[in-house]
């Protein structure tokens, strides 16, 4: 498929912001497309190269981009870094530079879409000596023979910055509707598979009900809608219910198959290798030839005993180095709190006391180690109150409310789990923009626009510049400034727009309306809590959690 025919599919995707109209153009195009093709072609649509659950990175910045852009247009990397500033997205600048560029069409050949996914993958698995050359090649290669309008896809891609509005719901209905497919069969193949392109090439070949979950490979975990209080859980969950400890740690799926133990985080990260304390505890405490399970991992304090909050041990999701110290500073104890697949059978079908049941039978408990957590089976909302109360006495978050024969639903904010906290729920966003600060931080970004998203769009709820350090351990202005500078896309004095990648977790007084922020709301003194390593940024908090929130405080409707 030539890469001009994928390029007019984008065209007609951002000329309509109505999902039903998406779903159609995408439906139409794919229909078509060969058995060889379908699955790359998929990527493209989504704006990636690689399978979500993939990790592979592009690792290709935006100077790169500008320098292949000088090389391929003539122009000088501060003439291109002018337009962009002016123009703010390199996409748009691409377009801009290489319109009225002077190249015979003699050397010029047409771009195939398999050779723009080969050569963007390529640059994901170059090391070493001479690796930004090669990279510059394989990218250059690409605009020399793309005509404008394809450059600035191009480079999009490349930058992961395609939204063209391929949210998963959209190419979800999509393929049902192109290969004729119940709608419901392609989300739960999606939600085992968490890669669209495969789901698609099994619609087409009617195969979607030949597919088995199978350990190894990452899946999305179930999630939780949040409560105002026990009551509500009563109203929506039932009469019988399960209550748990709600933890502040970091959510693992481990995963167990060929005699290997693999650990994820929700974000589908391999953090195998920084845990080898659990993939121990694992091996030796839960019985079993292959499985899935689903826990929290949570820090405690050695001399106290007590545990610590989530941004105390985080940072052992990113060490790679000196594992054995930070076990020893940092330990954690595995709370086990539901399993998905056990000996070569999917148990998402499975009611939660007959999942439990079995955590039950295949676990050895050791306290601080590797534990099931503790929770209460009732009836009463007096008992689920008085569990409430027990667990914010003794410094945990709140708890986790459960239908007791809800099934396991993958990636899902579902009426079988809620959670209910003392305090506000903190808000997950994602930074937008930035400012430099003034006098002794003149050099940092230290004031950050943060975002929540609805329907893969990003709304401000505000600024927050409180809770970051200036040189004391934790995270410090200096550091942030270094994560975002790689990301900023645009410049307007002592302000930036950044391309949307670092997520925070925010603390704040109460939510209000404000005609401030796109969103509508805003975060009454806002306080930054830590980086959010561990999650995707399609789980950011979104606007109807900050509605529901709002609407929570002191009774407002």
């Amino acid at each position: 498929m030539l890469y001009s025919e994928l390029v007019k599919i984008y065209q007609e995707l951002e000329r309509t912001t109505k999902r039903l109209k998406k779903t159609d153009i995408i439906a139409d195009f794919i229909k078509n497309i060969n058995e060889k093709e379908l699955k790359n072609v998929i990527y493209l649509l989504e704006g990636r190269v690689f399978p979500e659950w993939d990790e592979r990175k592009i690792g290709f910045s935006t100077r790169l981009i500008i320098k292949a852009l000088s090389q391929c247009s003539g122009r000088s990397a501060k003439e291109i870094e002018n337009i962009w500033s002016k123009k703010g997205d390199l996409g748009i600048v691409a377009e801009t530079v290489l319109e009225k560029r002077a190249q015979s069409t003699l050397t010029k050949r047409k771009l195939d879409a398999e050779e723009v996914i080969r050569n963007i993958r390529k640059l994901s698995e170059l090391e070493g000596k001479g690796t930004v050359a090669r990279k510059l090649s394989y990218i250059t290669e690409l605009l020399f023979n793309s005509n404008a309008v394809e450059a600035k896809y191009i480079v999009k891609t490349i930058l992961e910055e395609l939204r063209v509005g391929t949210a998963s719901g959209i190419m979800r209905d999509s393929i049902a509707k192109a290969f004729n497919q119940d709608v419901r069969n392609v989300e739960k193949t999606g939600d085992l598979l968490v890669d669209y392109g495969e789901v698609a090439l099994l619609s087409k070949e009617n195969k979607l009900k030949d597919i088995s979950l199978k350990p190894g490979r990452p899946l999305k975990l179930m999630l939780a809608l949040l409560a105002k209080d026990i009551p509500e859980t009563f109203e929506n969950l039932g009469k019988l219910l399960v209550c748990e400890e709600k933890l502040d740690g970091f959510r693992l799926e481990i995963h167990k198959y060929n005699g290997n133990i693999r650990l994820f985080t929700r974000n589908m990260e391999d953090v195998t290798k920084q845990f080898p304390d659990i993939v121990d505890a694992v091996k030796k405490n839960v019985d079993g030839k292959n499985f899935i399970i689903d826990c929290e991992a949570v820090g405690f304090n050695n001399k106290t005993r007590r545990y610590m909050p989530f941004q105390n041990i985080s940072q052992r999701i990113k060490r790679k180095y000196d594992i054995d110290n930070i076990i020893k500073e940092l330990p954690i104890e595995l709370n086990i709190f539901d399993i998905i697949f056990y000996n070569d059978t999917n148990l998402m079908d499975e009611t939660l006391r007959e999942r439990r049941a079995l955590l039950e039978k295949i676990v050895h408990q050791i306290p601080r180690k590797i534990v099931l957590t503790k929770r209460l089976v009732t009836d009463s909302l007096e008992k689920a109150e008085e569990f409430y109360k027990k667990c914010l006495n003794e410094g945990l978050e709140g708890i986790m409310i459960k239908n007791l024969e809800s099934i396991y639903r993958p990636g899902r904010y579902v009426n079988g789990w809620m959670k209910l906290k003392n305090i506000l729920e903190p808000v997950d966003a994602v930074i937008v923009g930035a400012i430099y600060g003034n006098g002794k931080r003149a050099k940092w970004l230290s004031s950050y626009v943060i975002a929540c998203q609805s329907e893969g769009k990003f709304l401000d709820i505000g600024k927050v510049s409180t809770g970051v350090k200036e040189k004391t351990e934790g995270l410090t202005y200096k550091k942030l400034t270094e994560l975002l500078k790689p990301l900023i896309i645009e410049q307007k004095g002592k302000e930036v727009i950044v391309k949307p990648k670092i997520i925070i977790e925010v603390g704040y007084e109460e939510i209000q309306k404000s005609p401030s922020y796109s969103s509508g709301f805003a975060l009454r003194f806002p306080k930054f809590l830590g980086l959010r390593y561990d999650k995707p940024l399609n789980e950011i908090s979104d606007i109807n959690l900050i509605k529901k929130i709002y609407n929570s405080q002191r009774g407002k409707k």
